[in-house]
């Protein structure tokens, strides 16, 4: 009797592990999971344990329940920020939305140069953030504004503007900024929902009497709504947790009034070292992210099956 060969024995047993479809699939989604489990799911538990416990920088702490989330929540400090968080993402989407959505609407259009336009266009999303909200800030700059300068030369102004020294001007300037970068990702995606949408249904309605807005809001809006719940809950996801932005732009300030829930868990948990109240602040944004999810997936569904 020949004795087999390793190859022999293994080659087998590859043809079987491709053949079984439950096995290959546990193969191939095995990294994904992996991935998954060290960078998702870990810190997310890690963080919820933070969260409830005493732990700071130096001292493992004990377990203290729910009192890192009361101690949060009576804060003067963590109410303004919950404030503010919510008024950054509200008005920040509702503009990207709109900018974007008539951005959209022109870019989809023929013209001469269509196609440098749309490469210019994404160029605040490209550029990093870091960078150009430091552009910004210099453009802010209560000293040096470049902005006050050109309002003050104009004769629009007679003193300076408090853009980055008043607390209200300042989410107001974050909010702008937010929006200037975040309006590209609207267009270039609502562009490509356009895009999908027959000409032969804007013609038809055209030669029924239908002005250019009830064309946009009998037809184009109905088809484009899927898209635009997307790329909405998107942007609410990234500008709710948004930490780079205003981190640099203002730092929190002045005197905490734009802090928003990631920069002000930062600070409480890393700047201060106190990593239990830091966590336990940062975990205030799942509850509203996850209902923002599920409302999106209820809706989508209702489309779907309508």
């Amino acid at each position: 009797m020949a004795l087999l060969r390793p190859r022999d024995v293994q080659q087998p047993v590859l043809a079987r592990l491709l053949d079984n479809e439950r096995a290959l699939a546990a193969v191939l989604l095995a990294p994904a999971v992996l991935i998954l489990a060290v960078f998702i799911a870990y810190p997310f538990v890690m963080g919820v344990w933070l969260s409830l416990s005493s732990t700071s920088v130096g001292n493992p702490g004990r377990f203290v329940g729910l009192q890192n989330f009361l101690k949060a929540w009576n804060d003067s400090i963590f109410q303004t920020t919950f404030q503010n968080t919510f008024v950054y993402t509200f008005w920040a989407t509702i503009f990207k939305l709109a900018l974007g959505m008539w951005l959209a609407l022109l870019l989809n259009r023929h013209f001469r140069g269509k196609r440098f336009v749309r490469a210019a266009m994404l160029l605040p999303f490209i550029i990093p953030t870091v960078l150009s909200t430091f552009a910004w800030r210099w453009m802010f700059d209560p000293t040096f504004s470049v902005l006050n300068w050109l309002l003050y030369r104009t004769g629009l102004i007679v003193t300076k503007l408090p853009f980055l020294s008043d607390g209200t001007w300042a989410l107001w300037c974050a909010i702008v900024v937010n929006t200037w970068r975040g309006m590209p990702f609207f267009a270039i995606t609502l562009l490509a929902g356009l895009q999908t949408i027959n000409p032969d249904l804007q013609e038809a309605a055209s030669l029924d009497g239908a002005n250019a807005w009830q064309r946009f809001w009998h037809v184009t809006w109905p088809l484009l709504k899927p898209v635009t719940i997307v790329v909405v809950v998107f942007s609410i996801i990234q500008t709710f947790s948004d930490f780079q932005l205003i981190y640099v732009l203002t730092g929190g300030g002045p005197a905490n009034s734009t802090h928003l829930l990631a920069t002000y868990a930062y600070q409480i948990g890393v700047a201060t070292g106190l990593l239990g109240e830091g966590a336990a602040i940062s975990l205030f944004m799942f509850p509203v992210l996850l209902a923002v999810v599920w409302i999106q997936l209820r809706y989508l569904r209702r489309l779907e099956g309508a």
